[in-house]
């Protein structure tokens, strides 16, 4: 099983996984790198960024290419697979069980595991996933040319990937359960300077309707009067929050009251040898350049926890 042992394992190959890969390689730890998909993560949703520094304007796609051949070109072993649970053993080591195939061990683990779309939860919503039900604009966007498109949710999320579909929509609507979105003024500025854009406010979804296979249309209410109605669109998409992967750990591991792991000063986490980074963690904001700065120091401090341990534990000779 030692071919299977590694100094330091990360979990997730999106920005904050790369960069925790590039620096445990880079520092000469026998360093693998799992991902479940293709790496890049969020950065693949993203056709534009324009605040990552060095970079005035660069595609998601083209950054998590360049981030993850950087990567490799430290060692770092990149392998696809999913995996489903991490347990602390006795010895100190970390087991990292996945979906298919034997499990691998190491000394330190970096959960970079990123997380999921939260559902609305309604009728239509699964049936209609991938037919008219999206939660990513960049990906799909330009399946709807002018079409009136719908999105719910009242964040950054929301307002940005509102403006992002008018360049294919006919009409975007976006709808909020409040009376006042909560994304930075800025952006609420941008939407509401949008000729293409308009609000449904006090409003929620009951029901995605959809004929032949494909949305039509959604059943609202409203929030104060209860008065129901219908608008009908040709596509919903739906950015109402983020779910964190991080219901990996078996071992207890403390959380935020949303989910997010709780770390000290250098990423750690309340399991020792074990340390979390970007959309795992608890933390004012979730940007790529936020990811970037706590994989950094997750993958310092990770070095310098395996180099603390006695040689029998796990090292690699």
């Amino acid at each position: 099983m030692e071919d299977r042992h590694y100094e330091i394992a990360v979990i997730g190959a999106g920005p904050a996984g790369l960069t925790a890969a590039l620096y445990a390689a880079r520092a000469l730890k026998r360093t693998l790198l799992l991902e479940a998909k293709v790496p890049g993560g969020e950065l693949l949703n993203t056709e534009t960024i324009e605040d990552y520094p060095g970079f005035q304007t660069i595609t998601g796609a083209e950054l998590a290419q360049r981030m993850t051949d950087h990567a490799l070109s430290f060692g770092a072993e990149l392998v696809s697979a999913r995996v489903v649970a991490i347990a602390a053993l006795p010895d100190g080591r970390h087991r990292i069980d996945l979906e298919e195939g034997e499990p691998y061990t190491a000394d330190a683990v970096i959960v970079t595991a990123g997380g999921e779309p939260r559902k609305l939860g309604v009728p239509g919503e699964a049936e209609l996933a991938g037919r008219g039900v999206s939660y990513c604009a960049i990906c799909d966007g330009a399946f709807f040319r002018g079409e009136h498109l719908a999105v719910i949710g009242g964040g950054d999320a929301a307002l940005e990937e509102g403006r992002f579909l008018t360049r294919y929509a006919s009409k975007v609507t976006i709808i909020h359960r409040r009376d006042q979105f909560r994304a930075q003024p800025i952006l609420v500025e941008h939407a509401r300077a949008d000729e293409k854009i308009e609000f449904r406010f006090d409003s929620v979804v009951e029901e995605i309707v959809g004929v032949d296979g494909r949305v039509t249309a959604l059943r609202l209410r409203d929030t104060k009067s209860g008065e129901a109605s219908t608008l009908a669109v040709g596509g919903v998409f739906i950015f109402v929050g983020f779910l964190p992967n991080t219901g990996l750990l078996t071992s207890h591991v403390e959380h935020d009251s949303q989910g997010y792991y709780r770390t000290d000063d250098v990423m750690q986490t309340t399991l020792p040898g074990v340390y979390a980074a970007g959309d795992v963690r608890s933390q004012l904001t979730r940007q790529v350049t936020t990811a970037v700065g706590d994989a950094t120091t997750a993958a310092v401090a990770a070095t310098k926890y395996v180099e603390s341990l006695a040689p029998a534990v796990g090292a690699t000779p």
